[in-house]
């Protein structure tokens, strides 16, 4: 390996679904080496026993900063702790990978926005279904169909054992439309490529198991200056139906396309990790009729051949992270959509407390 691409040491900061898959992700690229990995709890023994062991563990973050200087710092924790977290690395000249979302607050993210600008660092941030090739098809076909858009989105799940316990601990700092909602309010933007301009949202508390202040179901709306529109629903815990929980669809005036995931749409799989990315084939309905109002065309199934696993979009992820610092590439657009798509999720948790329109 040249001097210029000299192996990045890499601290991992936290050890959870996200965690274990990016370490592993590093684990197995020759262009990472990992210098040590964090976690206040015993996960990251576990973790390091299932890498095959030898990796420093700390369980102080700060200290392990000190103690291994990294060229890199991946947090993949609450994220109540990301804005402390990566601005701390980036401000002792760490490159970082983060979780969504960027912070637990719009200022948060800002901060670290400039953190990253004023250090001179590579800050990308977890958006796996901008890495997922089927994701990519959705949104440039959904781009074919004429404006304005109609986007309709969900992702309900009911979470029971260890899946109800990050969920209930996620909640304790955010609420489902925010933690997930940034995801699809990207691919949303992505799609339209329009201005935002107003936005509403509904929520509930279902449970007395999550914070006073918080809700485990909402669903959003989103008002775009061309026209379009889109709505979100997350629901997280054991009450949840499953009924129409994976809902992925875009209706234009030229037809519409939906992401039709036969498997990973099936009873049980609301809570998997694995199964939140699944596309498995795509459904595209052209609009167009003949004399007889007849369609001209029949559906298009387009059955999608590239369909990584969540490790390997975790994989994906740290080759870009990897591309990212050894080419110098320009994040600036990157870090811009990752704090708007944030704004955007705060707005609507805004309009859940205040029952108001927010006006973006």
């Amino acid at each position: 390996m040249s001097a210029q691409t000299k192996t990045v040491r890499v601290l991992v900061v936290g050890c959870g679904n996200m965690g274990a898959s990016h370490a592993t992700a590093y684990h197995h690229n020759t262009g990472f080496e990992i210098c040590g990995i964090v976690s206040t709890g015993k996960s990251k023994e576990v973790l390091n026993e299932k890498l095959g062991g030898g990796y420093p563990l700390f369980s102080d973050y700060a200290a392990a900063l000190e103690a291994t200087k990294p060229d890199a710092v991946c947090i993949s924790t609450y994220p109540d702790t990301h804005e402390q977290f990566a601005i701390m690395a980036l401000e002792n000249g760490c490159h970082v990978f983060i979780e969504k979302p960027l912070a637990d607050t719009v200022a948060g993210a800002e901060r670290v926005a400039a953190a990253a600008s004023k250090a001179g660092k590579k800050l990308v941030v977890g958006y796996i279904l901008r890495h997922h090739p089927s994701w990519e098809k959705f949104i440039e076909i959904a781009q074919q169909l004429g404006k304005p858009l109609v986007m309709r989105m969900n992702l309900n799940q009911q979470s029971h054992g260890y899946m109800w316990n990050v969920h209930r601990n996620l909640m304790n700092s955010l609420s489902p439309i925010v933690d997930c909602g940034v995801h699809y309010i990207d691919v949303m933007c992505q799609m339209v490529r329009s201005k935002p301009m107003q936005v509403s949202a509904i929520g509930a508390r279902l449970t007395e198991e999550i914070p006073a202040g918080n809700y485990n179901y909402g669903q959003l709306q989103i008002r775009f200056e061309d026209g379009s529109v889109g709505w979100y629903e997350a629901g997280w815990g054991p009450m949840i139906s499953e009924t129409a929980f994976f809902v992925k669809d875009v209706i234009g005036p030229k037809g519409c396309v939906s992401i039709v995931a036969k498997d990973a749409g099936g009873k049980g799989k609301s809570d998997s990790i694995e199964a939140h990315t699944k596309t498995e084939s795509l459904r595209l309905h052209k609009a167009d009729l003949n004399d007889s109002n007849e369609f001209v065309h029949q559906d298009e199934w387009i059955n999608l051949t590239d369909e990584p696993d969540h490790q390997e979009l975790c994989n994906r992820e740290q080759r870009y992270f990897l591309k990212a610092i050894n080419e110098d590439i320009d994040l600036t657009d990157h870090v811009e959509d990752a704090v708007n798509s944030l704004r955007i999720a705060f707005a609507c948790d805004e309009s859940v407390r205040t029952g108001m329109v927010v006006v973006l």
